[in-house]
Formats: structure tokens, sequence, C-alpha cells
């Protein structure tokens, strides 16, 4: 079976249990399963004031849009290109097409699958998140990525994807990590669009994983 299969199976249990359920995951299987360093992007709900029931894997495949996802790529081709000292004049401009050609290549899933607002509620996105558990576990355990980036999600996650038995680890600037198989690292890191200018968000991440590879 497919990942996308499966992920499709999973979600037919799965969405039953959650009014508005937003499909997400693979853009992409066949340019994830090629990328040379596959990322996995987890966050905590979609912003949809509007109730949800639509898919993020092909939202994401149109190009999105840029408040969340012009930094996602930004850090997929620092991630690709770590050993480059990539100037912000290349960073700087994102368009369309430029989301449409990187997102193609990542698995992105929220840990609640119902959407929310601009603002998360957290106790709700706790709540939820731990009565999916079992969930959220079978979903992550398809992918197998690389580096897995939780934007704001870092020990929800840890707890609802099954990895309690990862000590967190800290680089010298402070970024929270854990080695969750061998070469295989998850990053606690702010979420895309924090209220912090891009360039921290995108360079602090880079720098983050350049330590952890060294």
């Amino acid at each position: 079976m497919s990942i996308t299969n499966a992920e499709n199976s999973l979600f037919d249990e799965w969405k039953g249990n959650r009014k508005g359920f937003v499909s997400d995951g693979l853009v992409s299987e066949q340019d994830y399963l090629y990328s040379d360093t596959k990322i996995c992007i987890v966050l905590k709900e979609v912003n949809d004031p509007d109730g949800g029931g639509w898919d993020l894997r092909a939202f994401l495949a149109e190009g999105a849009r840029s408040q969340t996802w012009n930094n996602v790529v930004r850090w997929i081709n620092g991630i690709r290109n770590i050993n480059r000292d990539i100037p912000w004049q290349e960073f700087d401009e994102i368009n369309e097409a430029d989301r449409q050609s990187s997102l193609k290549s990542i698995c992105a899933m929220n840990l609640k699958k119902s959407p929310g607002t601009y603002t998360t509620d957290k106790a709700s996105l706790n709540k939820v998140a731990n009565e999916d558990r079992s969930f959220i576990e079978k979903q992550f355990s398809l992918y197998n990525p690389d580096i897995t980036i939780c934007g704001g999600t870092g020990d929800l996650f840890k707890d609802t994807a099954g990895l309690n038995e990862y000590e967190w680890k800290r680089t010298n600037r402070g970024i929270w990590w854990y080695e969750r198989a061998p070469k295989k690292y998850v990053i606690a890191y702010c979420h895309p669009e924090a209220r912090v200018d891009n360039p921290l968000i995108v360079y602090g991440l880079i720098d983050a994983i350049r330590e952890i590879y060294s």
C-alpha cells in the first residue's frame, strides 16, 4: 500500500471523531520519497473559521498562502543547501510558483485535525491531540522523515506521537532537539508565522540544524 493510501485509510477512521476534519500529510508521495532530505512540518491546526472539511495536501500543492508557508519554503531551501550560506536577498522574494515547487516535497501534519482560528486555544489543542494520540502516532509512523520541525508543538508532539523515550538536547544557542533514530532529528522551534522578523525565524533554524549535523 502506498503512503498516501495508508494516510487516506487512517483518515477515514479518524475523521468520524472530528467535525470539519482537515486531511494533511504528503503533498506528493513521489517527490517526498525522492527528496534528498525528507522534511516533516508539525503544526497545531489550520486557521479556518468557516469550519474545515478540506485537504491541506491539495492546498499546499496549489501554493498555499504566503503568511505561513513562505518561511517554510525558506526552511526547506536552507536545509537542502545546509552547507551554503544563503544571503537574505535570495530568500526574500517567495512567490506562488516557489511555494508549489518546494512544498510538494514535504510532509505537513497538524496535531488537531479540526480547524481553529488565528489564535490557537491551547486547552482545546491539548485535549484533542491527547484524545487522538493513537492516530497521531500512526500517522507520523508512515513518514520516517529525516528532519521533523515542530512549529510550536514540540512537547505535545513528543508526547502524542509516542516519542517520550527520547531526551531533549539543546544547541549552543538554545534550540531544543532530539534524535529519534540514527540521523533522524526532531526540532522544537517556533511557528513559521511567529511574531519575529523573518530572517531570525529562518536563520535560527538553519543555524541549529548545522550544529545538530556537525
